[in-house]
Protein backbone atom coordinates (compact mmCIF):
# COMPACT_ATOMS: atom_id res chain seq x y z
CA UNK A 1 0.00 0.00 0.00
CA UNK A 2 1.30 3.45 -1.22
CA UNK A 3 0.80 5.90 1.39
CA UNK A 4 1.95 9.75 0.95
CA UNK A 5 0.62 12.88 0.54
CA UNK A 6 -1.40 13.92 -2.79
CA UNK A 7 -0.36 16.64 -4.78
CA UNK A 8 -2.84 18.94 -3.90
CA UNK A 9 -1.58 18.41 0.36
CA UNK A 10 1.94 18.92 -0.74
CA UNK A 11 0.83 22.37 -2.44
CA UNK A 12 -1.44 23.26 0.58
CA UNK A 13 2.32 22.39 2.64
CA UNK A 14 3.87 24.52 0.23
CA UNK A 15 2.20 27.64 0.20
CA UNK A 16 2.05 27.65 3.70
CA UNK A 17 5.95 27.00 4.26
CA UNK A 18 6.06 29.67 1.40
CA UNK A 19 4.14 32.42 2.97
CA UNK A 20 5.98 31.83 6.78
CA UNK A 21 9.70 31.93 4.48
CA UNK A 22 8.45 35.20 2.86
CA UNK A 23 6.32 37.06 4.98
CA UNK A 24 7.01 35.62 8.70
CA UNK A 25 10.22 34.10 8.90
CA UNK A 26 12.64 33.31 12.24
CA UNK A 27 13.01 37.22 12.78
CA UNK A 28 9.44 37.53 13.21
CA UNK A 29 9.23 34.59 15.32
CA UNK A 30 12.38 36.41 17.47
CA UNK A 31 10.05 39.17 17.80
CA UNK A 32 7.29 37.90 19.37
CA UNK A 33 9.82 35.47 21.61
CA UNK A 34 11.46 38.39 23.25
CA UNK A 35 8.73 40.19 23.59
CA UNK A 36 7.30 38.69 27.12
CA UNK A 37 4.77 41.06 27.60
CA UNK A 38 3.03 40.93 24.60
CA UNK A 39 -0.03 38.35 23.43
CA UNK A 40 2.06 36.42 21.32
CA UNK A 41 -0.19 36.87 18.59
CA UNK A 42 0.92 38.79 15.55
CA UNK A 43 -2.07 40.25 13.40
CA UNK A 44 -0.45 40.15 9.74
CA UNK A 45 0.19 36.02 10.52
CA UNK A 46 -3.52 35.71 11.60
CA UNK A 47 -4.66 37.67 8.30
CA UNK A 48 -2.92 35.50 6.52
CA UNK A 49 -4.38 32.29 8.45
CA UNK A 50 -7.59 33.64 7.47
CA UNK A 51 -7.24 34.89 3.83
CA UNK A 52 -5.50 31.35 3.13
CA UNK A 53 -8.15 28.72 4.63
CA UNK A 54 -5.69 28.15 7.38
CA UNK A 55 -8.40 28.23 9.75
CA UNK A 56 -10.77 26.93 7.29
CA UNK A 57 -9.50 23.50 6.81
CA UNK A 58 -11.87 21.70 8.88
CA UNK A 59 -14.88 23.73 9.00
CA UNK A 60 -17.76 22.16 6.04
CA UNK A 61 -18.29 24.15 3.00
CA UNK A 62 -21.70 25.36 4.38
CA UNK A 63 -20.14 27.45 6.68
CA UNK A 64 -17.59 29.13 4.87
CA UNK A 65 -15.50 26.51 5.24
CA UNK A 66 -13.18 24.23 3.04
CA UNK A 67 -14.17 21.50 4.06
CA UNK A 68 -10.75 19.48 4.01
CA UNK A 69 -10.18 16.81 7.01
CA UNK A 70 -7.28 16.18 9.40
CA UNK A 71 -4.66 15.05 6.98
CA UNK A 72 -4.75 18.27 5.65
CA UNK A 73 -4.98 20.38 9.25
CA UNK A 74 -1.61 17.93 10.04
CA UNK A 75 -0.24 19.27 7.14
CA UNK A 76 -0.67 23.15 8.20
CA UNK A 77 0.08 21.90 11.96
CA UNK A 78 3.51 20.05 10.49
CA UNK A 79 4.59 23.60 8.45
CA UNK A 80 3.85 25.93 11.08
CA UNK A 81 5.64 23.46 13.71
CA UNK A 82 8.93 24.18 11.40
CA UNK A 83 8.47 27.67 11.20
CA UNK A 84 7.83 28.07 14.93
CA UNK A 85 4.74 29.69 14.01
CA UNK A 86 3.22 31.52 16.96
CA UNK A 87 -0.58 32.47 17.25
CA UNK A 88 -3.60 30.51 18.31
CA UNK A 89 -4.18 28.29 15.43
CA UNK A 90 -4.41 25.00 16.93
CA UNK A 91 -6.55 25.83 19.39
CA UNK A 92 -8.97 28.45 17.06
CA UNK A 93 -9.47 24.80 14.55
CA UNK A 94 -9.97 22.66 17.56
CA UNK A 95 -12.75 24.90 18.99
CA UNK A 96 -14.27 24.43 15.85
CA UNK A 97 -13.78 20.96 15.37
CA UNK A 98 -15.87 20.77 19.03
CA UNK A 99 -18.50 23.24 17.56
CA UNK A 100 -19.07 20.79 14.21
CA UNK A 101 -18.84 17.78 16.23
CA UNK A 102 -20.97 18.69 19.20
CA UNK A 103 -22.43 21.95 18.55
CA UNK A 104 -26.41 22.38 17.93
CA UNK A 105 -27.32 24.21 14.69
CA UNK A 106 -27.79 27.58 15.93
CA UNK A 107 -23.89 27.39 17.68
CA UNK A 108 -22.47 25.82 14.49
CA UNK A 109 -24.35 28.94 12.43
CA UNK A 110 -22.80 31.44 14.74
CA UNK A 111 -19.48 30.31 15.79
CA UNK A 112 -18.20 27.95 12.38
CA UNK A 113 -18.05 30.85 10.01
CA UNK A 114 -16.15 33.46 12.21
CA UNK A 115 -13.85 30.97 13.10
CA UNK A 116 -13.24 29.86 9.72
CA UNK A 117 -12.12 33.70 8.47
CA UNK A 118 -10.09 34.70 11.79
CA UNK A 119 -12.75 36.99 13.10
CA UNK A 120 -13.22 34.91 16.39
CA UNK A 121 -10.23 33.38 17.78
CA UNK A 122 -10.76 29.79 19.81
CA UNK A 123 -8.96 28.11 22.40
CA UNK A 124 -9.48 24.38 23.41
CA UNK A 125 -8.73 22.31 26.67
CA UNK A 126 -9.98 19.24 28.28
CA UNK A 127 -7.71 20.76 31.85
CA UNK A 128 -10.39 21.92 34.36
CA UNK A 129 -13.58 22.23 34.39
CA UNK A 130 -16.07 25.16 33.95
CA UNK A 131 -17.61 26.69 36.08
CA UNK A 132 -14.34 27.00 37.53
CA UNK A 133 -10.44 27.48 36.93
CA UNK A 134 -9.26 26.30 33.17
CA UNK A 135 -5.15 25.92 33.65
CA UNK A 136 -2.48 26.74 30.88
CA UNK A 137 -5.31 27.37 28.10
CA UNK A 138 -2.92 28.20 24.72
CA UNK A 139 -4.04 31.75 23.66
CA UNK A 140 -6.60 31.83 26.14
CA UNK A 141 -6.06 35.68 27.18
CA UNK A 142 -6.85 36.41 23.05
CA UNK A 143 -9.29 33.91 22.66
CA UNK A 144 -13.26 34.83 22.30
CA UNK A 145 -14.21 31.57 22.85
CA UNK A 146 -12.84 29.14 24.73
CA UNK A 147 -13.94 25.27 24.75
CA UNK A 148 -13.66 23.10 27.13
CA UNK A 149 -14.87 20.77 30.10
CA UNK A 150 -18.27 20.92 32.06
CA UNK A 151 -19.07 17.75 34.05
CA UNK A 152 -19.33 15.08 31.93
CA UNK A 153 -19.62 17.17 28.79
CA UNK A 154 -18.55 20.66 26.93
CA UNK A 155 -19.04 23.97 27.05
CA UNK A 156 -18.57 27.20 25.45
CA UNK A 157 -17.25 29.77 27.24
CA UNK A 158 -16.82 33.89 26.82
CA UNK A 159 -16.00 36.44 29.36
CA UNK A 160 -13.65 34.73 31.14
CA UNK A 161 -10.93 36.04 33.04
CA UNK A 162 -7.09 35.33 32.00
CA UNK A 163 -4.02 35.58 34.21
CA UNK A 164 -0.85 34.82 32.08
CA UNK A 165 1.30 32.43 32.78
CA UNK A 166 4.41 32.07 32.18
CA UNK A 167 6.09 29.98 29.60
CA UNK A 168 9.68 28.91 28.53
CA UNK A 169 8.13 28.27 25.21
CA UNK A 170 8.19 31.98 23.89
CA UNK A 171 6.28 30.86 20.14
CA UNK A 172 2.98 30.14 22.70
CA UNK A 173 1.48 32.14 24.91
CA UNK A 174 -0.52 30.14 28.11
CA UNK A 175 -3.23 32.33 30.67
CA UNK A 176 -5.31 30.50 33.87
CA UNK A 177 -9.26 30.99 32.73
CA UNK A 178 -11.56 31.85 35.69
CA UNK A 179 -14.66 31.17 33.82
CA UNK A 180 -18.82 30.55 34.52
CA UNK A 181 -20.78 27.50 33.20
CA UNK A 182 -20.95 28.87 29.75
CA UNK A 183 -22.81 27.36 26.91
CA UNK A 184 -23.55 23.56 26.68
CA UNK A 185 -22.42 21.93 23.42
CA UNK A 186 -25.65 19.27 22.72
CA UNK A 187 -23.60 16.45 21.04
CA UNK A 188 -20.59 16.36 23.56
CA UNK A 189 -20.80 12.68 24.41
CA UNK A 190 -17.61 10.80 25.72
CA UNK A 191 -16.80 9.59 22.08
CA UNK A 192 -16.91 13.06 20.94
CA UNK A 193 -14.58 13.90 23.80
CA UNK A 194 -12.37 11.00 22.66
CA UNK A 195 -12.16 12.18 18.80
CA UNK A 196 -11.55 15.62 19.49
CA UNK A 197 -8.59 14.52 22.39
CA UNK A 198 -7.44 12.68 19.47
CA UNK A 199 -7.59 15.36 16.87
CA UNK A 200 -5.66 17.72 18.99
CA UNK A 201 -2.91 14.74 19.60
CA UNK A 202 -2.35 13.87 16.29
CA UNK A 203 -2.21 17.98 15.42
CA UNK A 204 0.37 18.41 18.15
CA UNK A 205 2.60 15.59 16.81
CA UNK A 206 2.70 17.11 13.32
CA UNK A 207 3.97 20.23 14.93
CA UNK A 208 6.23 17.92 16.95
CA UNK A 209 7.77 16.18 13.41
CA UNK A 210 7.35 19.50 11.29
CA UNK A 211 10.09 20.82 14.39
CA UNK A 212 12.53 17.68 13.85
CA UNK A 213 12.77 17.89 10.21
CA UNK A 214 13.70 21.40 10.21
CA UNK A 215 16.15 21.32 13.18
CA UNK A 216 17.41 18.07 11.32
CA UNK A 217 17.12 19.97 7.70
CA UNK A 218 19.49 23.11 9.14
CA UNK A 219 21.73 21.40 11.54
CA UNK A 220 22.54 18.81 8.19
CA UNK A 221 23.61 22.61 6.10
CA UNK A 222 25.58 23.73 8.74
CA UNK A 223 27.53 20.46 8.96
CA UNK A 224 28.34 20.33 5.66
CA UNK A 225 29.40 23.96 5.24
CA UNK A 226 31.36 23.90 8.95
CA UNK A 227 34.85 22.78 8.55
CA UNK A 228 37.22 21.54 10.94
CA UNK A 229 40.98 20.25 10.14
CA UNK A 230 40.11 21.09 6.53
CA UNK A 231 36.93 18.90 6.17
CA UNK A 232 33.02 20.17 6.89
CA UNK A 233 32.67 18.60 10.64
CA UNK A 234 29.49 16.71 9.12
CA UNK A 235 31.86 14.42 7.10
CA UNK A 236 32.92 12.97 10.85
CA UNK A 237 31.39 9.59 11.54
CA UNK A 238 30.30 10.53 14.71
CA UNK A 239 28.27 13.29 13.79
CA UNK A 240 26.87 11.75 9.99
CA UNK A 241 25.97 8.31 11.87
CA UNK A 242 23.84 9.88 14.47
CA UNK A 243 22.26 12.31 12.25
CA UNK A 244 21.49 9.47 9.52
CA UNK A 245 19.84 7.47 12.49
CA UNK A 246 17.86 10.83 13.48
CA UNK A 247 16.80 11.33 9.47
CA UNK A 248 15.29 7.62 10.15
CA UNK A 249 13.42 8.56 13.18
CA UNK A 250 12.00 11.84 11.51
CA UNK A 251 10.92 10.18 8.95
CA UNK A 252 9.15 7.44 11.33
CA UNK A 253 7.69 9.81 12.78
CA UNK A 254 6.18 11.82 9.98
CA UNK A 255 4.87 8.56 8.33
CA UNK A 256 2.89 7.68 12.16
CA UNK A 257 1.52 11.16 11.85
CA UNK A 258 0.31 10.78 8.87
CA UNK A 259 -1.20 7.74 8.94
CA UNK A 260 -3.18 8.74 12.62
CA UNK A 261 -4.48 11.61 10.63
CA UNK A 262 -5.72 9.49 8.42
CA UNK A 263 -6.70 6.70 11.10
CA UNK A 264 -8.77 9.09 12.86
CA UNK A 265 -10.54 10.82 9.89
CA UNK A 266 -12.06 7.80 8.59
CA UNK A 267 -12.63 6.13 12.21
CA UNK A 268 -10.39 3.34 11.68
CA UNK A 269 -10.26 0.28 14.50
CA UNK A 270 -6.81 0.82 15.28
CA UNK A 271 -7.33 4.65 15.28
CA UNK A 272 -6.29 4.91 19.34
CA UNK A 273 -3.43 2.81 18.62
CA UNK A 274 -2.42 4.99 15.87
CA UNK A 275 -2.52 8.20 17.61
CA UNK A 276 -0.42 6.68 20.71
CA UNK A 277 2.24 5.45 18.25
CA UNK A 278 2.43 8.90 16.54
CA UNK A 279 2.47 10.88 19.47
CA UNK A 280 5.05 8.71 21.22
CA UNK A 281 6.99 8.92 17.91
CA UNK A 282 7.18 12.55 17.63
CA UNK A 283 7.77 13.35 21.17
CA UNK A 284 10.83 11.36 21.77
CA UNK A 285 12.51 12.12 17.73
CA UNK A 286 11.74 16.20 17.73
CA UNK A 287 13.67 16.10 21.63
CA UNK A 288 16.40 14.14 20.17
CA UNK A 289 16.52 16.32 17.23
CA UNK A 290 16.56 19.49 18.67
CA UNK A 291 18.84 18.54 21.47
CA UNK A 292 21.08 17.54 18.27
CA UNK A 293 20.82 20.88 16.63
CA UNK A 294 22.05 22.68 19.74
CA UNK A 295 25.53 19.93 19.74
CA UNK A 296 26.33 19.88 16.38
CA UNK A 297 25.95 23.76 15.49
CA UNK A 298 28.66 23.67 18.27
CA UNK A 299 29.24 26.50 20.60
CA UNK A 300 27.33 29.22 18.31
CA UNK A 301 24.35 26.50 18.80
CA UNK A 302 24.01 27.58 22.86
CA UNK A 303 23.97 31.25 22.63
CA UNK A 304 20.28 32.96 22.97
CA UNK A 305 21.12 34.32 19.70
CA UNK A 306 21.10 31.14 17.31
CA UNK A 307 17.53 30.36 16.71
CA UNK A 308 18.06 26.50 17.79
CA UNK A 309 16.28 27.17 21.25
CA UNK A 310 13.16 28.46 19.63
CA UNK A 311 12.98 24.82 18.33
CA UNK A 312 13.99 22.98 21.48
CA UNK A 313 11.65 25.01 23.64
CA UNK A 314 8.52 24.10 21.63
CA UNK A 315 9.56 21.19 21.00
CA UNK A 316 10.00 20.47 25.14
CA UNK A 317 6.68 21.71 25.70
CA UNK A 318 4.58 19.69 22.81
CA UNK A 319 6.72 16.44 23.96
CA UNK A 320 4.47 16.95 27.42
CA UNK A 321 1.37 17.80 25.25
CA UNK A 322 -1.90 15.59 25.22
CA UNK A 323 0.23 12.54 26.88
CA UNK A 324 3.99 12.37 26.88
CA UNK A 325 6.13 9.56 25.15
CA UNK A 326 5.87 7.30 28.13
CA UNK A 327 2.09 7.88 28.50
CA UNK A 328 1.49 6.74 24.98
CA UNK A 329 4.15 4.01 25.51
CA UNK A 330 1.72 2.39 28.31
CA UNK A 331 -0.94 3.07 26.18
CA UNK A 332 0.29 1.51 23.10
CA UNK A 333 1.01 -1.41 25.34
CA UNK A 334 -2.39 -1.66 26.67
CA UNK A 335 -3.91 -1.44 23.23
CA UNK A 336 -1.63 -4.14 21.82
CA UNK A 337 -1.92 -6.56 25.12
CA UNK A 338 -5.63 -6.05 25.61
CA UNK A 339 -7.25 -5.57 21.26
Amino acid sequence: MFFALTDDQREFDGAVRGYLADRFDLDAVRAVFEDAAGDGHPASLWKAAGEQGWLAVLVPEEHDGLGLGLVEAQVIARALGAGAAPGPWRGTVLAGEAVRLAGSDEQKGSWLPRLATGEAVGAFTLRGSVPGRLPAVEYGAVADVVVARSGDGLALVRGATATPRGSYDGTTRLADLDAGAGEALPGATAEVIDELAARATVLVAADLVGIAREAITRTVAYDREREQFGVPVGSFQAIKHALADLHVGVTMAEHAALYAAHAVAERLPDAPLAVSVAKAKASDVALQATGAMIQYHGGIGYTWEHEAHFFYKRAKRLAGQWGDADAHRAKIADLTITG
